[in-house]
């Protein structure tokens, strides 16, 4: 992307660092229904990576986007076996849950205090777990398909959400269309959304289905606003772009999720409800049909008709197969796929290849998210080193990426184990994004969120990640990473989840040593002559006499991560 606008933006966290460190550093900062698509043919095969392996800067860069940030463990590892290889590995281990740890502290009833402990579990898998690429994928998707602890409801539901979450990572290496399915049928966002307790038509008083869930899963979930080209692009008709679906389409797929509430051992009134509990796992359980409640009559939605008497299981799935079998869901999915992990504007050849292997693995699978991730990071554009100085490649680092690439990096633990990291949702004095707690089921940012009167407006560009950036936020980050980088993270006094800069340390007395530490494990080796010049002046200017070697680490860790060219990943 154009980072014209990034690197003002990172100019100014640049200078509030040099600040931090010309005091001394040692102070804590706080229309129309687009038809069944033909069948595809295969994809095009993905490059095949280099059989000479990657380098070490190579291998952190794809770590980078593959992982919560690469370690020197894994970038070895990569070297070793190579990428292709390296993503075997992970799709092989076992998914690591959330929903044990939530369990062991969770407190029944409406508590919202229980959410704490989600947001342990996020980093106890983020930081340690080995299933590096099943986590990073849950993430993304946890911003694709949104349940948010931000509803008090959802906060107080903690082992339902963290069963969410375990939901999302299940499917993460599974089938989209299982995915949905699964995601439909979850209480979380059954209440999230809204269709948990759904009721048919009432003519007497007439009460229509709730329309919400229908409305998300299809905008934000399956297959967006207006139609598309498998490459992404917008499928024109007369110069102009086309809607996806009408409001008689989301009326009749509204109509579909109604009847559907709590698992329970019945179908009374009092279960449907919620007021009786008679299955204690409701909260972690799909949910389930109540025929009294379902809407009986035909529905039409998308040029399909589900015919009247048809029950809510059946009505579902024919629904479910409807949105994932229309043309868009692939290049939509994928497209976002690409900016989570890679880059906010990928090209149309990209989006089209990732697309491809969404609509057919190259065994006639629609849907196989393995086949998808695979494409997303083996892609040419993925790997080619020379998008590196692309100014129109790349994304802004979400913040709760830089919090985890540091705690990667340099060898963070937890003294409770518990990995007590909580209550990021401050702009002003934390990181402004609290994982599991969006503002809204639109993410903590759209897809298609554009800065306004920016360099990359004008370009006719998007870039999602700055829809978390101002003022407020650039100062807020500064501050928070000084007091993590010298103090650790999370509650308590010592904080609970502490940095190991003994090698670090070691280093110290060597500018460009220290700054070569630095490139590699938090810039994949990009960082160029003018920064590091900058950094080796700052570092240089602190004497090594007492607590001097520990303070130059500090710095170098703080002003590389306050650095634009930190903050937009290549």
């Amino acid at each position: 992307m154009d980072q014209t606008q990034a690197r003002r933006s990172a100019r100014t966290l640049f200078a509030a660092a040099i600040v931090a460190t010309a005091i001394g550093i040692t102070g804590c900062g706080g229309g129309g229904s687009a038809p069944a698509p033909a069948p595809a043919p295969a994809p095009a095969p993905t490059p095949a990576p280099p059989s000479a392996g990657p380098t070490a800067d190579e291998a952190a860069r794809f770590l980078t986007q593959a992982t919560f940030g690469p370690t020197d463990t894994d970038i070895a590892r990569v070297q070793s076996i190579g990428y292709s290889a390296w993503i075997d590995e992970q799709f092989a281990l076992p998914a690591t849950p959330h929903l044990p740890y939530v369990q062991a502290n969770f407190t029944p009833g409406p508590n919202t205090a229980n959410f704490n402990f989600m947001q342990d579990s996020f980093w106890q898998q983020a930081i340690p777990a080995p299933d590096q690429l099943r986590q990073r994928v849950k993430f993304a998707l946890s911003e694709l398909v949104v349940v948010s602890g931000g509803d008090n409801t959802i906060a107080g539901f903690a082992d339902g959400l963290a069963n969410y979450a375990d939901l999302l990572g299940q499917h993460a290496f599974g089938n989209y269309r299982q995915l949905i399915e699964a995601v439909a049928a979850n209480p979380m966002m059954g209440i999230y959304l809204s269709h948990r307790g759904n009721r048919k038509a009432n003519a007497a008083t007439g009460a229509v289905p709730d329309e919400n869930f229908a409305r998300e899963v299809t905008q934000l979930f399956t297959i967006g606003l207006i139609q598309l080209n498998l490459d992404g692009t917008p499928a024109l008709v007369n110069g102009q772009p086309v809607e996806t679906y009408t409001n008689t389409d989301i009326s009749g797929l509204a109509r579909v999720f109604t009847g559907w509430s709590w698992a329970a051992t019945g179908v009374s009134q009092a279960e449907f409800n919620g007021s009786v509990v008679t299955d204690a796992q409701r909260n972690i359980k799909p949910m389930k049909a109540y025929p009294q409640y379902h809407e009986t009559g035909s529905k039409v939605l998308l040029g399909t008709t589900i015919p009247a008497g048809t029950s809510a299981e059946q009505s579902l799935a024919l629904a479910l197969d409807r949105l994932f079998n229309h043309a868009n869901l692939c290049p939509f999915v994928g497209k976002q796929l690409i900016q989570r992990f890679v880059t906010s504007n990928p090209s149309a050849a990209y989006t089209g290849r990732v697309a491809a292997a969404c609509v057919n693995n190259g065994q006639g699978v629609r849907g196989d998210m393995k086949a998808m991730i695979r494409a997303i990071l083996l892609d040419a554009e993925a790997r080619d080193a020379s998008k590196i100085a692309d100014p129109q490649f790349g994304k802004v680092r979400e913040p709760v990426l830089r919090l985890a690439n540091w705690a990667r990096c340099f060898k963070a633990t937890s003294a409770s184990g518990n990995w007590t990291i909580r209550n990021l949702d401050s702009a002003s004095f934390s990181l402004g994004q609290q994982p599991w707690r969006s503002p809204s089921v639109f993410n903590f940012f759209r897809p298609g969120y554009v800065p306004p009167n920016t360099a990359i407006a004008a370009a006719g560009m998007v870039a999602p990640e700055f829809q978390l950036i101002g003022e407020t936020a650039v100062a807020g980050y500064t501050n928070y990473m000084q007091g993590v980088v010298q103090s650790g993270a999370g509650i308590g006094t010592p904080r609970d989840v502490r940095a190991d800069y003994t090698s670090d340390i070691a280093l110290a007395g060597n500018a460009d040593a220290l700054l070569d530490r630095m490139n590699r494990c938090l810039m994949y080796g990009t960082m160029d002559t003018a920064l590091r010049n900058d950094l080796r002046t700052a570092i240089n200017a602190i004497a090594l006499t007492g607590n001097g070697p520990t303070n130059r680490v500090y710095a170098a860790i703080l002003l590389t991560m306050a650095s634009p060219e930190y903050l937009v990943q290549k």
